[in-house]
């Protein structure tokens, strides 16, 4: 089953996939070395949040992924 992460907004133009799947379990490291290099660089920035399972993550770092859980990364969100 994996982990699946969506990659939204302007994430998923970097990574050329709006969602992808991976081995579970998944955390912070592991994230960082499957994405893309343009996404990992862009989730290091502290305004991108990710969430897991439905719930932003206070700490992103501390992501802990399991087999069936959905990680979603935020992008900042802009408008008027």
């Amino acid at each position: 089953m994996g982990v699946r992460v969506l990659f939204l907004g302007p994430l998923a133009d970097l990574e050329g996939a709006a969602e992808r799947e991976f081995d579970a379990p998944l955390d912070w490291p592991g994230l960082l070395s499957q994405v893309s290099d343009n996404v990992a660089g862009q989730l290091l920035e502290a305004r991108v949040n990710v969430a897991c399972g439905g719930k932003v993550l206070p700490e992103k770092t501390t992501l802990q992924a399991k087999d069936g859980d959905e990680v979603a990364l935020l992008p900042p969100v802009s408008g008027g």
